[in-house]
C-alpha cells in the first residue's frame, strides 16, 4: 500500500493507493499552520488511519492478526507547497510552522519508516508524466494554474530539480515587458519579495488583480460570468491573463523544449482559457517553432497526492521508477523485505549529504527512521 499526503495552507488531503496506484480512499483534515508539533501529530494520525485501512485490505488480515504489522505498513510520500532544499529543509511554505524544518526526517523518526517529501507542483508533474496525460512523452512540463503559478520538469521519467531544487519555479520569473506595456499593467508585489513576478498575473489571485485593475468587481468569483456576458473589464482581464500565460509558456518552450505540457489547477478547468493557450503561446515564439502538445491533467485534483505516493513508493522500495513499467510488480511484501537499502538518507536532526551533482537524476528528498 502507498500513502500520499497533499499538504496545503488550510487542509491536509491524505489518500491511500494500492500497488497499481489506484486510489482506494481519500479524506481531508485541517492543517495546523502555526504549531509544528501539532502538525507532526496530525500527519502521524493520518498515517495511522491509513495503516488501519491497509490492515483490513484483503490478504492483509492474516498478517495483521499474527502481528506481522510491517507487511501492512504503507510507504509515505508528502507533497507540500514551497521550496524544499536538497537537504530536505522546507522554505517559503504557506504553512508557516514548516519553514526551516526537516519535515521528512522528523516524521520518519515518529513513524518508524522512511518518508519522502516533494514540492506539490513536482509531485503533480511526476504523477502525470509517469501515469497520466504525459505518458508516452519524453520531455514533460507540468504547469499548475491555481492560486499560484508553478510547475515541474520531467525528462525521460526523471524529475529535474536542479542544484538548489528550484527547477520549475518559473512563477517567479519577471513577466515579459512586452505584455506589461501592451496591457498597461502595474508591477504587482509578489510574496517572494520581488515585483512583477509572472505569478502575480498568471494565477487565480493574479486574475483577480487584473480584473480589479480594469475596473471589475472586487469579487474575483464574478469574473467568469462577467467574461461570458462580454463585460469589458472581464474581457480585458482575460486578454491580459492569456497573453501573460502565453509569454510564460513560450519562455519555457525556448528553454527546455518540452514535447508535452500538462496543465492542472482550478483555472485549467476553464475551457475558454485552455482554448486560448495555443494562439497566445505562438504569439511569443518566432516563426518555425512548433508548439508542444497541450493537455489537461488526467488525474485532476488527485494528481499531486498520487505523485507524493509515487515518491514514497520509490523511497520505500529503494528502486528508481521507470516510465511505462508494470506497477503491480510491487507487492506489499517487498516493502518489508526490500533487498536494496536506502542510501544517503540523513539522520534525524543532523545535516544531510551534499546535493547530487547530476541534476538530471531524481534527487529524492527522504527522511530516515532512527
Amino acid at each position: 500500500m502507498h500513502y500520499g499526503l497533499d499538504i496545503g495552507g488550510t487542509k491536509i488531503a491524505p489518500a491511500v493507493f494500492d500497488a497499481s496506484l489506484g486510489c482506494i480512499e481519500q479524506w481531508q483534515t485541517a492543517t495546523p499552520v502555526n504549531d509544528y508539533d501539532a502538525f507532526l501529530a496530525i500527519v502521524c494520525e493520518q498515517v495511522a488511519r491509513a495503516d488501519m485501512l491497509a490492515a483490513k485490505r484483503p490478504g492483509n488480515e492474516h498478517d495483521a492478526a499474527k502481528g506481522n504489522t510491517m507487511l501492512c505498513l504503507g510507504s509515505v510520500g508528502i507533497a507540500l507547497p514551497g521550496v524544499i532544499q536538497a537537504d530536505g529543509r522546507v522554505l517559503s511554505s504557506n504553512v508557516p510552522c514548516l519553514n526551516g524544518r526537516f519535515v521528512a526526517d522528523d516524521l520518519a523518526r515518529r513513524l518508524g519508516r522512511p518518508v519522502a517529501i516533494g514540492n506539490d507542483c513536482r509531485c503533480f508533474t511526476l504523477s502525470e508524466a509517469m501515469l497520466g496525460a504525459g505518458r508516452g512523452h519524453q520531455r514533460i512540463l507540468g504547469v499548475i494554474l491555481g492560486t499560484g503559478l508553478g510547475g515541474g520538469i520531467c525528462i525521460d521519467g526523471k524529475l529535474i530539480l536542479g542544484a538548489q531544487c528550484l527547477a520549475g519555479e518559473f512563477g517567479h520569473l519577471g513577466l515579459a515587458a512586452s505584455v506589461v506595456m501592451r496591457h498597461q499593467l502595474p508591477l504587482f508585489d509578489c510574496g517572494c519579495g520581488l515585483k512583477g513576478c509572472a505569478e502575480t498575473y498568471v494565477s487565480g489571485t493574479g486574475l483577480g488583480r487584473l480584473y480589479r485593475h480594469f475596473g471589475g468587481a472586487a469579487d474575483t468569483y464574478q469574473w467568469l460570468d462577467a467574461y461570458r456576458l462580454g463585460q469589458m473589464p472581464a474581457v480585458q482581464a482575460f486578454d491580459a491573463y492569456v497573453d501573460a500565460l502565453g509569454s510564460v509558456l513560450a519562455g519555457q518552450i525556448l528553454s527546455m523544449d518540452p514535447d508535452c505540457i500538462v496543465f492542472g489547477g482550478g483555472l485549467s478547468e476553464v475551457p475558454e482559457i485552455m482554448a486560448a493557450i495555443p494562439d497566445a503561446t505562438a504569439r511569443h515564439l518566432f516563426n518555425g517553432v512548433s508548439l508542444p502538445e497541450f493537455k489537461v491533467a488526467e488525474f485532476g485534483a488527485v494528481s499531486g497526492v498520487r505523485g507524493a505516493a509515487l515518491l514514497g513508493r520509490e523511497l520505500m522500495f529503494g528502486r528508481e521508477l521507470k516510465m511505462g513499467q508494470d506497477l503491480s510488480a510491487y507487492s506489499p511484501e517487498l516493502i518489508a523485505n526490500s533487498p536494496e537499502p536506502i542510501a544517503n538518507s540523513p539522520e534525524p536532526g543532523v545535516n544531510s549529504p551534499e546535493p547530487e551533482a547530476n541534476c538530471a537524476q531524481p534527487t529524492l528528498l527522504r527522511g530516515k527512521a532512527s
